[in-house]
């Protein structure tokens, strides 16, 4: 074959063509994804309406898709995508006839829509971005709409990711979103920061969001994996961009603490095949050094800011986890009196399971077994699978292997996670093998 062995009816360059455009396409994909919430974020405060915001963005990716494989793509691509979804609004306004007022409010000149060079992005986008990020978490929303509307709108995942992550359908998901987005508006919502108290009690609704988001991905709560890295990813993101903005507010940073502590774990938590590993037989060599050195510089700026509000509490106690280069080298009494200064500052049932552990470990498992008896009465946790598997585990130590083989039994029974389900069985199956043993030696 000649030495130029193309297919007879294609043109020289057509290869090469086509992959410059699969590349450009998917550069621009990329930047979209990372500049869509800022997007959203620099419209929808002014045109009062989220779906109008990420309406007028998507029309800006297909501008983009259109322009810039012959353009190129802009130096500063993020400011070109803004500007372009501005001039979709002005159109849609002229077409409304609203154009004077709603141009006005939009700070843009009539003229702009004709200029070559697109405008720079406000300098208060990133005062913008916080307000989507209030907006998503507004207490009028249910916890799990607060949840989805965040992810989607600020996270910039999409619905069919969110469904995934969550373990429903997308299209059950995506009616969370828009029932979600009619809520704000029938609420009559404001797309702006909140001032003064109501400010306090918001950025409380933001931080939950995230750390229910971060909690998911740690420990997924259903189906067959046993964590969701990108939920945990997600989540320190959003944490970051919002300690970004309110630089100033010791729990963000004590948050943001906790999850880069704890996500620093993430490669030491399962095996090859998935399976889970427990905080004491994890290979701390494997922990990420970087999120840890992270974690802790996010702690201290977190305590120099303020005394310890919740979220700085736990990831104090992460940190001791952190610094401990062995198992063994935990100092868990002071564990201990962390988290009954947490039970003291925010209570709750699973704050006082949690201090039963570290009580267990610090003083023997008697001590724990104590309170954790003194729980399982509470409603809260009736069905809350680690109150048994808890349980279990001190029974063990105590050498009550019938008590906890029924306690790993009814754990296994309650999660709905089959990663956790499969070890909780296998630790019965362990306290079954040991009374097996028991009773085999009884018999010589």
């Amino acid at each position: 074959m000649a030495a130029d062995d193309r297919h007879p009816t294609q043109r020289p360059g057509t290869d090469d063509s086509v992959a410059r455009s699969r590349a450009t396409h998917r550069a621009i994909e990329t930047v979209f994804r990372m500049e869509r919430a800022r997007i959203v974020a620099a419209l929808a405060r002014f045109m009062r309406s989220v779906d109008l915001a990420e309406e007028f963005a998507q029309d800006a990716l297909i501008a983009a898709l259109r322009n810039w494989p012959e353009g190129g793509i802009p130096d500063k691509p993020g400011a070109w995508l803004i500007a372009s979804a501005r001039r979709r609004a002005i159109d849609h306004f002229r077409r409304a006839r609203m154009a004077d007022g709603k141009l006005a409010l939009l700070g843009i000149d009539a003229e702009a829509e004709a200029t070559t060079d697109p405008p720079e992005p406000d300098e208060g986008l990133g005062d913008e971005m916080l307000g989507l990020m209030f907006v998503s978490c507004h207490p009028v929303l249910s916890t799990e709409a607060r949840v989805a509307l965040t992810l989607r709108l600020v996270g910039g995942l999409t619905t069919e990711e969110i469904a995934r992550a969550y373990l429903v359908s997308e299209t059950a998901m995506a009616q969370r979103i828009v029932r979600a987005k009619r809520v704000l508006a029938d609420a009559g919502v404001p797309f702006e920061l909140p001032i003064g108290d109501e400010r306090t009690e918001r950025v409380s609704s933001v931080l939950e969001v995230l750390y229910l988001v971060f909690n998911e991905g740690y420990s997924a709560t259903k189906g067959d994996d046993w964590m969701r890295p990108q939920l945990c990813q997600e989540a320190m993101r959003l944490g970051r961009i919002l300690a970004g903005l309110a630089a100033e507010d010791a729990e963000v940073h004590g948050l943001i603490a906790l999850m880069e502590l704890q996500a620093s774990r993430l490669p030491a938590r399962s095996d090859a095949k998935g399976r889970p590993i427990l905080l004491l037989d994890q290979n701390r060599s494997r922990w990420d050094h970087l999120l840890i050195n992270r974690g802790l510089a996010a702690l201290a700026r977190a305590e120099a800011l303020a005394r310890p509000g919740p979220y700085t509490l736990q990831a104090a106690i992460a940190a001791c986890h952190a610094r401990a280069r062995t198992a063994d080298k935990t100092d868990w009494p002071r564990i201990a009196a962390l988290y009954a200064a947490l039970a003291a500052l925010a209570p709750s049932p699973v704050v006082e399971l949690n201090r039963a552990m570290a009580l267990a470990m610090a003083f023997g498992p008697a001590a724990g077994l104590e309170l954790a008896d003194q729980l399982a009465d509470e409603p809260a946790l009736r069905n809350y699978h680690l109150l048994p598997s808890v349980r279990a585990d001190l029974l063990a130590r105590l050498g009550r292997l019938q008590e906890a083989l029924g306690e790993f039994e009814r754990a296994a029974a309650l999660t709905q996670n089959e990663r956790e389900r499969a070890m909780l069985l296998e630790r019965a199956q362990a306290c079954r093998d040991q009374l097996a043993r028991k009773a085999r030696d009884a018999n010589h």
